[in-house]
């Protein structure tokens, strides 16, 4: 696809070594130390800036001084022109993450790389192992708070109604239903959120589906272009990846929940809602518990 928020891979080979040019790796070590990886790329995952006091490791570090040497040791710098890659199969969406938290950092050159590890290894392009030590850059962060959303703001939104304003979970339809999960106090969903899996986006060669469809998909879901979007999973890296495809589409109040269900499932203030009944259908337990 075609998108100022993407770039394929022959461009991006053929611009490797240009100056201010930043490639990022998120996945994780050995895969890039040892698996290979784009020639001159640099590794970085969202663990690295997870605020280490918190229980919910999606919140993000509130000391941006630390985040900030981290991101100048991967050579950043204001002006650096950014691309940030995955195996879209094999992790969370952890591009969008990476993707939502530069950008709410304030860094404006951002591009994810289209098809990432899976078309570049696809297509027999060049590769290489280790990890590489750039030049430190100067990156400073500006926050740009419009693009985030803290647990008691959204629960202000949850209180009472609001039209303009639609709640996404990214999860699995099983998490959203009411699915137990190791970890978690409280399984289910915010009330009034939709469902709409992060997974659902990509084309057989990991490349994003065309803006047209991807509309079709989120229009069926009820969500309409003038709304502000708020976007939650369990750690705020899936939701992350659904920030970054309704960016691509076209969306323009987009909030990404960082804390997501990681935190709001441990304040027994904050509203959740099940499906059991539902949860029970997919799962083909309904069948099995009617008499014959």
């Amino acid at each position: 696809m075609n998108h100022p928020l993407l770039i394929d891979t022959e461009t991006l080979q053929q611009n490797l070594g240009q100056p201010g040019l930043v490639v990022i790796d998120v996945r994780g070590k050995a895969a890039y130390e040892f698996g290979g990886h784009i020639p001159g790329a640099v590794h970085s995952t969202w663990h690295e800036y997870s605020d280490p006091n918190a229980v919910p490791k999606g919140l993000l570090n509130p000391d941006l001084g630390q985040i900030e040497q981290i991101l100048r040791r991967l050579g950043i710098n204001q002006d650096s022109d950014v691309v940030i890659y995955s195996n879209p199969f094999d992790n969370w969406g952890d591009e969008g993450r990476m993707f939502w938290m530069l950008e709410y950092l304030g860094h404006k050159k951002l591009r994810i790389l289209d098809g990432g590890w899976v078309k570049w290894t696809a297509e027999k392009r060049p590769f290489e192992h280790g990890r590489v030590m750039p030049t430190p850059g100067n990156f400073k962060s500006q926050p740009v708070k419009a693009i985030v959303i803290s647990k008691d703001d959204l629960k202000l939104i949850v209180r009472a109604p609001h039209p303009q304003t639609a709640i996404l979970d990214a999860r699995s339809l099983e998490e959203y239903l009411g699915k137990e999960i190791s970890g978690i106090p409280r399984p289910g969903h915010i009330p009034s959120a939709m469902h709409v899996a992060w997974n659902g986006f990509l084309n057989k060669d990991a490349t994003i589906k065309d803006v047209d469809v991807i509309k079709a998909m989120l229009e069926d879901k009820g969500i309409q272009s003038g709304q502000e979007l708020v976007c939650y999973c369990t750690g705020g890296v899936r939701s992350a990846w659904l920030y970054f495809i309704l960016k691509v589409v076209g969306y323009q109040q987009i909030r990404n929940y960082p804390g997501s269900w990681w935190e709001w499932s441990r304040d027994f203030a904050c509203p959740v809602e099940k499906d059991f009944q539902g949860l029970q259908k997919i799962l083909g337990f309904d069948q099995a518990a009617r008499p014959s």
